[in-house]
């Protein structure tokens, strides 16, 4: 008879480096896997991908016994190493930050295969290069022109903007300053019938 799955849980370690300390600790304990045996599973099993960043789904028995199902890279990651880059653009399409070559992409595409939603190489190439231009990151050949247009655009866009939010902060600036000046002279009634007396 098969053992019945109690929980799963999914986590995402750098390959051979999972240690009992958080957060796998902090995550796996609650669940009264036996952490050391874990690691030297996990780390045993990924360590010819250190480096990487490994999605794990933990199935865990009655028994407290635990499968263990590697999955690829995620693709942001993958992406980040093939260009080369610590971190992905923060404006998104907007900001280029780097550029990868149509053959790392299908190297991706053909790594994130079996995760994807998508029947060929090229349904999975066309997912990562939208992961892809999210991240700022074109591709040579395919959009990197495109990308580079629309960085120009978005920088132009910008830069309106930023002259419309100066303008508007000066404008506000002169009221506030007519406030003031119209406070200063303001005298109450009574103020006023005296000086005229």
């Amino acid at each position: 008879m098969a053992k019945e799955v109690v929980k799963k849980i999914k986590l995402q370690i750098p390959a051979g480096k999972a240690t009992p300390a958080p957060p796998v600790g902090t995550v796996l304990g609650p669940s009264g896997i036996n952490l050391s045996d874990f690691c030297t599973k996990f780390n045993d099993a990924t360590r010819d991908k250190m480096g990487d960043i490994i999605p794990v789904e933990i199935s865990l028995y009655e028994d407290r016994s635990f499968d263990l199902v590697f999955k690829s890279a995620p693709a942001a990651f993958l992406i980040k190493k093939a260009a080369g880059i610590q971190k992905a653009s923060a404006k998104g399409a907007n900001q280029l930050v780097a550029t990868i070559t149509k053959d790392q992409l299908k190297q991706i595409a053909e790594t994130k295969m079996a995760d994807l939603n998508a029947y060929d190489i090229e349904a999975a190439m066309n997912i990562i290069e939208g992961t892809a231009r999210n991240m700022g990151v074109a591709v040579k050949g395919v959009n990197d022109a495109e990308m580079a247009e629309q960085m120009k655009e978005a920088a132009v866009e910008e830069a309106a903007a930023a002259k419309r939010e100066a303008e508007l902060e000066k404008m506000e600036a002169e009221i506030e300053e007519q406030k003031e000046v119209e406070v200063i002279n303001e005298k109450s009634d009574t103020e006023a019938e005296e000086s005229a007396e």
